[in-house]
């Protein structure tokens, strides 16, 4: 549709309401509904939008070491820009226009710490050294039949499975929950969020979905919109869907693999296919490659950003701990699938399903820019079975304090993403370690609280 054409339908809509959204340092989707008359007003310029967005955690608590805003500031308003292009409409509200937005400042130019403005300046990199990316990702999440008032009465604790027992890969239930899985894939193609698989994983009342691939920017949109559009399909059928990268110690934690490769200028050619090498790949992916294994230790929050991500990222559970990459090899860090001309891509296995798919995306594309513009060899050879066991370029960092500090410490991640967006990224996960590191756990009222 044209933009004149989105104008006219939000002018015919019947609700005469448009709902706007942007994402906060986190990936939660913030937003609002304007009139269709307020709208019209700003569709051409910008609207004001708290910029306490970027000065408060998931939880809505303010920041005390942050610069961007705070008491300090005041919290005025910052400005965000409709894009017009991230235009779609709600299926499950009525089809109302739905619209992102990007913070701009007031000469309309990109807000530096702006998880969407950082993985559009990154694209915009990319292009200019001719590249152009595509980009998925899929997400693996857990389903439990809670409502947030039940779950709430539970005290956070012990929420009951969709389904039970483990049935990875199960047609039995799918079929279980069948009107649910339907309005999944259905509802989600009508938002413009097409799913090209979605299926049941290991772990009770576990699903699996792999959103179809695109431009970079366009998958980082399906990918933000596809986490809160399930949670609202989810509560339709009294559902509640969790992306927390691990619920449970004894079950496995949610991914959410990024899968990306290069294209030439025009999109008609697979930079990472080369049918003359070994093993397929081009110069171009093997150097992408030792790109994200240099650049990995130093940039983990943006994969890996709370406290809980790393209780995924051990061993044996189908996450990666290792520097590794291999192909077609799901024990490592970076899975190589050079399988053809058209499908050869990277699948960068750190990735958690609690991630901001922008922060992810623009993570991914910036370290492998790096290892191509620098014309890195990848001198590791592929891991052979079992990666957890391949140390040899070192492992992961174990939790996000030290994650953190190796963001901060390293001058890589201000290279790549610039100083700004990084000093206030480390400060707010920073800020939700020691938010963890004050509570008192029931882990550890069982162990200490009588025995010491």
């Amino acid at each position: 549709m044209t933009n004149k054409q989105i104008l006219e339908y939000v002018k015919q809509h019947p609700l005469q309401k448009v709902k706007l959204a942007i994402t906060d340092m986190d990936g939660i989707l913030r937003g609002k509904y304007v009139s269709t008359e307020k709208f019209l007003s700003i569709a051409d310029n910008s609207f004001g939008f708290c910029d306490v967005v970027f000065g408060w955690d998931s939880n809505d608590v303010a920041y005390d070491n942050a610069q961007f805003t705070g008491w300090h500031t005041g919290y005025p308003d910052a400005l965000v820009k409709v894009d017009f292009n991230s235009f779609r409409t709600i299926p499950w509200e009525m089809d109302v226009p739905f619209f992102l937005g990007s913070f701009v400042n007031s000469k309309n130019e990109p807000i530096q710490i702006c998880p969407r403005q950082l993985l559009h300046k990154i694209n915009l990199q990319a292009q200019k050294e001719g590249f152009t990316p595509y980009f998925s990702q899929e997400f693996e999440w857990f389903n439990f039949a809670e409502t947030p008032d039940s779950f709430h009465q539970k005290d956070y604790k012990s929420p009951t499975p969709l389904t039970p027992g483990m049935f990875g890969y199960s047609i039995l239930r799918s079929s279980l929950k069948n009107e649910f899985f339907t309005d999944l894939f259905e509802l989600l193609r009508k938002f413009q969020v097409p799913v090209e698989g979605l299926h049941t994983e290991t772990g009770p009342g576990t699903y699996e979905a792999a959103i179809q691939y695109g431009l970079i920017e366009d998958s980082a949109d399906r990918a933000v919109l596809f986490k809160s559009a399930v949670k609202e399909i989810a509560y339709k059928h009294g559902i509640m869907a969790s992306f927390m990268a691990k619920w449970n110690e004894n079950l496995p934690g949610c991914s959410g693999h990024v899968h990306q490769s290069l294209w030439n200028k025009n999109s008609t050619k697979n930079l990472f296919y080369d049918e003359k090498d070994k093993q397929k790949m081009s110069e171009t992916m093997r150097s992408y490659i030792a790109g994200q294994l240099y650049c990995l230790p130093y940039i983990l929050p943006m994969y890996a950003p709370t406290v809980n991500s790393y209780k995924r990222l051990v061993e044996g559970a189908w996450a990666p701990t290792t520097l590794t990459w291999s192909v077609d090899n799901r024990t490592v860090a970076l899975r190589a699938l050079p399988c053809g001309s058209k499908s050869a891509r990277l699948e960068t296995r750190v990735v958690g399903s609690d991630c901001n798919p922008y922060l992810a995306m623009a993570a991914c594309l910036a370290s492998g820019l790096y290892g191509v513009k620098n014309k890195l060899k990848l001198k590791q050879p592929a891991s052979i079975g079992n990666g957890y066991r391949d140390t040899s370029l070192g492992t992961l960092p174990k939790n996000l304090w030290e994650a953190t500090q190796a963001m901060k410490t390293n001058s890589i991640a201000s290279e790549l993403f610039g100083k700004e967006f990084v000093e206030h990224f480390a400060a707010t996960r920073e800020w939700e370690w020691c938010q963890f590191s004050k509570v008192v756990t029931d882990w550890e009222m069982k162990r200490y609280f009588e025995i010491i």
